[in-house]
């Protein structure tokens, strides 16, 4: 048996995607779509309500146009072969779940549980992974 991983705290030079959790039965990969940029730190482009600069300049906006800094959280159930993508205020509650797991550390079974909440409202079978 695969003992799951659980990375609360990714130090990875791509901070675009990565795996939170692996285990036999989930998979939780962290993607920030298009937060990620020159002028925003993956921290800070993960909080609610922050934006980021695009490559797209104008006269009003000669650094860049603001956009909003998008993320979120892959649940994959391996036993059903279905995913969920959580993105704007599922992201956000699934953030907090994963903020308070840093605090302190859940065993496998309170992991599980909580991503089997999550993995009910999957309804996109896993094509290419």
């Amino acid at each position: 048996m695969l003992t799951p991983c659980l990375f609360l705290k990714a130090n990875h030079k791509d901070h675009r995607m990565h795996t939170l959790y692996d285990s036999e039965t989930f998979t939780v990969t962290h993607m920030l779509a298009n937060a990620q940029s020159q002028n925003m730190s993956p921290e800070a482009a993960s909080g609610p309500g922050n934006t980021a600069l695009s490559d797209v300049k104008t006269d009003q906006y000669p650094q860049g146009v603001p956009m909003l800094a998008r993320h979120g959280f892959e649940i994959v159930d391996k036993r059903s072969g279905k995913e969920v993508y959580l993105d704007g205020s599922w992201a956000e509650l699934f953030q907090q779940h994963i903020v308070a797991w840093q605090v302190n550390m859940p065993t496998q079974e309170e992991v599980e549980d909580t991503l089997s909440q999550y993995a009910e409202l999957a309804q996109n079978p896993v094509l290419v992974h």
